[in-house]
């Protein structure tokens, strides 16, 4: 019975949420204080667009949406792969992937890099990473910095629970890993603390009979488990609110890469990198609200996320990475002020022959702007080399604009030329790892093929 209760999960956010209004003065004060813990939480293959505060229809995400409204939402959030392994090698170590080295199944962070855990345990804090993503797994470097870092143990789910990936083979949910939050916090929460939940329901279109709302088709599911991965997160939230950790805590919460729904004749991720794959949301609940929740319109990107965290808090910054802090825009956004326009381009990258050995790389990579989306795919995959995508009156990207606007082409084309031309950032070089049976086999059980 105990086993049983401890699934169960609350409808959202409680209603008891006692943080002060904050303002921009909030937001600069953060340097100045000493109490403030860090929780960051990636939803894995959560795409912005399937979001209510980002306008989708369907209330898939109460929870989320409560977050924003509070919070400071960024519209238009650009992850660096639509692959996980690569994507969060670039969050963690704010590089494009060319830099980091981490774009084929065998490849690990280098010990050479300095990661947010590290900075934050050398500031006092005590670091832990709960993970159900084995793509994520210390095996492959991303442990660098954790004094804790495990995936937690998996309870078989009760029977109201639906799996709908035949291919995975994984068991328990992610109400495990918020329970071992939960339990995380018990133990350490009078300590400054940094935790980190990369949560796996929604990849694994895992929903249940209070969350069955939309529908049984493809698409319906992924919004079913947007909608229940809201009320395991809203769990969560309850608890936070329960023990006032919501007055010094800075939430993040964020994605590592989208989905897509046959939208150019093909479904999932880890293939291709438009926007469906790569536009995914960033939302940070600060320890105070906002009234209203403060929305920055600029284009953001991955590698953005640690440099404005580590900057909003006063910590040591990253150094010699391609991303850059997001403070000044947040404060310009708080006080209604105009935000001035990105300078810098936003890359997504994948290398689509990351899961097969001794082939040669094929990277496919598109670069965002103000206006346009820029795709290069490789021409042996039978679609055109080069796309282009008009942003502004084209929300979906879907009409390819490159015929009718030959030097824009150009120069886009020319930005991805340099952008390849990077090297990896280390010394000494890419590392890579020989994965045994074992962990291959792990890696198969969330549905990716790897050799």
């Amino acid at each position: 019975m105990l086993a049983f209760l401890s699934t169960l999960v609350e409808v959202s956010w409680v209603a008891t949420d006692q943080r002060p209004v904050g303002s921009a003065e909030s937001i600069e004060a953060l340097r100045n204080r000493d109490d403030v813990n860090v929780l960051f939480i990636l939803v894995d293959t959560l795409r912005a667009d399937h979001l209510g505060a980002w306008g989708y229809e369907r209330d898939t995400s109460p929870v989320l949406d409560e977050m924003a409204s509070r919070g400071v939402r960024f519209a238009h959030q650009v992850a660096q792969s639509s692959w996980t392994k690569c994507s969060m090698a670039s969050l963690w170590t704010g590089l494009y992937p060319p830099r980091t080295g981490v774009t084929r199944f065998e490849h690990v962070v280098s010990p050479e890099a300095r990661l947010p855990a590290e900075i934050l345990s050398d500031a006092g804090f005590r670091t832990a990473g709960l993970f159900r993503n084995g793509w994520v797994d210390s095996s492959f470097g991303f442990d660098q910095g954790f004094q804790v870092y495990a995936k937690p143990y998996g309870r078989p789910p009760p029977a109201s629970v639906f799996r709908e990936n035949p291919t995975l083979k994984e068991t328990g949910t992610d109400v495990d890993a918020v329970d071992a939050s939960i339990e995380f916090l018990r133990i350490f929460g009078k300590e400054r603390w940094f935790l980190y939940l990369h949560l796996m329901d929604l990849h694994e279109y895992i929903y249940d009979e209070d969350s069955a709302l939309f529908g049984t088709d493809y698409e319906d599911i992924y919004d079913n488990s947007i909608r229940r991965e809201n009320l395991v997160l809203g769990k969560l939230f309850e608890a936070l609110t329960r023990e006032g950790y919501l007055e010094n805590t800075l939430i993040v919460l964020a994605s590592d890469h989208g989905e897509a729904f046959n939208e150019r004749g093909f479904e999932g991720h880890a293939r291709y990198v438009y926007r469906e794959t790569t536009h995914v949301p960033l939302i940070l609940g600060f320890p105070f609200k906002f009234e209203p929740g403060v929305v920055v319109e600029n284009i953001t990107r991955n590698v953005d996320i640690w440099p404005t965290v580590l900057d909003l808090l006063g910590l040591p910054p990253m150094e010699n990475v391609d991303g850059r802090s997001l403070r000044p825009e947040i404060l310009s956004a708080a006080r209604g002020e105009a935000v001035a326009p990105m300078t810098e381009p936003a890359f997504a990258h994948l290398d689509r022959t990351w899961g097969q050995r001794e082939i040669r790389a094929a990277p496919t990579v598109s670069l965002v702007e103000e206006k346009y989306r820029y795709v290069r795919v490789p021409e042996r995959y039978g679609k055109k080399s080069e796309q282009l995508f008009d942003r502004e009156n084209d929300a979906g990207e879907l009409t390819d604009i490159a015929p009718q606007n030959p030097e824009i082409l150009q120069r886009m084309s020319a930005l991805t030329d340099s952008y390849l031309e990077n090297e990896v950032s280390w010394e000494e070089g890419a590392p890579s790892l020989e994965l045994d049976e074992i962990q291959l086999n792990q890696l198969r059980a969330l549905g990716y093929q790897v050799p």
